[in-house]
């Protein structure tokens, strides 16, 4: 009696174990199929927000060139090399507007690279510890300010110093110099394209620090350091360790400081002069895309002017891309020239 109790409750056992297993299988199976469709889910999910952002740049594309298709038709190419604009005679030419975007843009960068490159270097090599973070949280404050504090600021702080102090002795030194002298001729008015560059400078230059700072920091301390042993100087380890590991980075927030300057509005509008014509002079007004479409858009009734206007932003969208490209063939060749070193 008590051998059969025995068998009949490993039988149970066993039977019990048995099911227990395929409980376990079938609960297996439905996890793997509920996570196989939250992995479907997921990817197309993903892909339609990838494709939801070619569909927005397309339907802006689009957008844009079909505004644009009156003011091509009736001045062609030359739209873009004519520097007529009277929206009172319907004559229109986009060379101002883009002569004053890339120069400002130009002045920006040459004015804000090195300050930015000085302020990454120094809060990552060379700042006390107790400096590092009240310096670089007011760098961060500095990139959160609007642009037209920046416009009001340049037009009634820095615009009449710049006239009573800068100006005269710009003219003085540099106005005498052959060819680029002529850049720094003129009327000390305060506004200008050479102001408007120097107000772009000083918004961009927290954004390109702040890439800078960072990615300077995601350089392994032990490649530093071994050069530091072999006896480097802190230029050399940023020119030679710091600048090669990290060159994808500094020349992206380059773009990024530099696709602002293309694209500011306000701050450009307050201290350009907004005057459409194209002068050697920095000193003397001009205008850009951003600033023309910012006082006139509103105001425009002719379709041929708001074709115009259309067209401005068209330009002014193929030149960023056309900046973006550049710098990818240039970090793209740059690779190749380390793999052939190697």
């Amino acid at each position: 009696m008590n051998n059969t109790q025995v068998n009949t409750s490993e039988q149970s056992t066993q039977q019990g174990h048995y099911v227990s297993k395929e409980q376990q299988l079938q609960a297996l199976s439905k996890r793997l199929a509920r996570q196989h469709w939250q992995d479907v889910v997921f990817r197309n999910s993903t892909l339609f927000f990838a494709l939801l952002v070619l569909a927005l740049l397309s339907g802006i594309i689009f957008s844009l060139a079909s505004k644009s298709i009156p003011i091509f038709q009736q001045f062609g190419l030359g739209f873009l090399t004519s520097s007529a604009w009277n929206p009172v005679t319907l004559e229109f030419g986009a060379a101002t507007a883009i002569y004053g975007t890339l120069v400002t843009s130009l002045i920006a960068l040459l004015v804000g690279i090195p300050i930015s490159f000085g302020i990454a270097v120094f809060l990552t090599e060379l700042s006390p510890v107790w400096l590092k973070r009240p310096l670089g949280t007011a760098i961060e404050l500095l990139a959160g300010i609007p642009s037209i504090i920046y416009g009001m600021w340049g037009l009634f702080v820095f615009a009449p110093l710049f006239a009573e102090y800068a100006q005269p002795l710009m003219t003085k030194y540099l106005g005498p110099i052959p060819v680029i002298g002529q850049l720094f001729q003129g009327a000390a008015m305060g506004f200008g394209v050479l102001t408007a560059g120097i107000i772009l400078a000083v918004m961009i230059i927290p954004f390109i620090a702040s890439v800078m700072r960072d990615v300077f920091e995601v350089v392994p301390p032990v490649l530093k350091e071994s050069a530091y042993g072999l006896g480097a100087t802190t230029w050399e380890v940023v020119r030679n360790i710091v600048l090669p590991y990290t060159k994808a980075g500094v020349v992206g927030g380059i773009m990024l400081g530099l696709g602002r300057a293309l694209g500011e509005t306000m701050a450009v509008t307050f201290v350009i002069g907004n005057t459409p014509k194209i002068s050697a002079s920095l000193f003397a007004p001009g205008t850009s895309i951003a600033a023309t479409l910012a006082n006139e858009f509103a105001e425009a009734r002719d379709e041929l002017h708001v074709s115009a206007l259309m067209a401005l932003g068209l330009v002014l969208f193929l030149i960023t891309f056309v900046v973006l490209a550049f710098a990818k063939l240039m970090l793209s060749r740059l690779s190749k020239q380390e793999g052939s070193k190697t």
